[in-house]
C-alpha cells in the first residue's frame, strides 16, 4: 500500500495523533472505503485480503481506538453485530431493512425540524440524536399490508 496515499480515516487519526501501525493504516483504509457498516468480522475479512497476518483481536482493538477517538461511530442495528462507519460532522439518519440487513442514509429536513419543534415544545433546546428506521421492502408485503411470507 503506497504510504502516500493516506484515506480520509487514516489522516483523521494522524491529525488526532494517534500511533499508526501498517496494520492500523490497513484496518483504517479498509473503514474509509466501506460503502456498508460493516462489523468488525467483515472489517477483518477485508483487511486479511491484504495482510494476511492482521488478527481479529488487532482488528478489535483498533476498532475500539478508533472509537474511543471518535473517528468511527458505532451503531447496533438490532441484529446482534455492532457495526461502524466513519464519524462525520455531517448529521444522517438510518433506515435499516430487516429483510437484506441493507442500510440506508438518509437525510430529511422537515423531519430534523420536527424533532427540534418537539424539544422546544417540551422546554428544551436539542443537541444531538440518532434515528434509526426499520422496515422491509414494500414488494415483500401483499395488497392487504401484511407480510407475504414466500414460503
Amino acid at each position: 500500500m503506497p504510504t502516500s496515499a493516506k484515506s480520509r480515516l487514516e489522516q483523521r487519526c494522524i491529525d488526532k495523533g494517534l500511533k499508526m501501525t501498517e496494520q492500523r493504516r490497513v484496518i483504517a483504509r479498509v473503514l474509509s472505503e466501506a460503502a456498508d457498516h460493516p462489523d468488525v468480522e467483515a472489517v477483518h475479512k477485508r483487511a486479511t485480503a491484504i495482510d494476511p497476518r492482521i488478527s481479529i483481536a488487532t482488528v478489535y482493538r483498533t476498532v475500539r481506538l478508533f472509537e474511543e477517538a471518535a473517528i468511527l461511530e458505532r451503531h447496533d442495528f438490532r441484529d446482534g453485530r455492532s457495526r461502524y462507519e466513519e464519524a462525520t460532522h455531517a448529521h444522517h439518519d438510518h433506515l435499516i431493512d430487516l429483510h437484506s440487513g441493507k442500510v440506508v442514509e438518509f437525510n430529511n429536513e422537515e423531519i430534523e425540524e420536527l424533532q427540534r419543534a418537539i424539544a422546544r415544545k417540551l422546554g428544551y433546546r436539542l443537541v444531538d440524536h440518532r434515528l434509526e428506521l426499520y422496515a422491509v421492502p414494500v414488494e415483500a408485503e401483499d395488497g392487504g399490508g401484511k407480510k407475504a411470507t414466500g414460503r
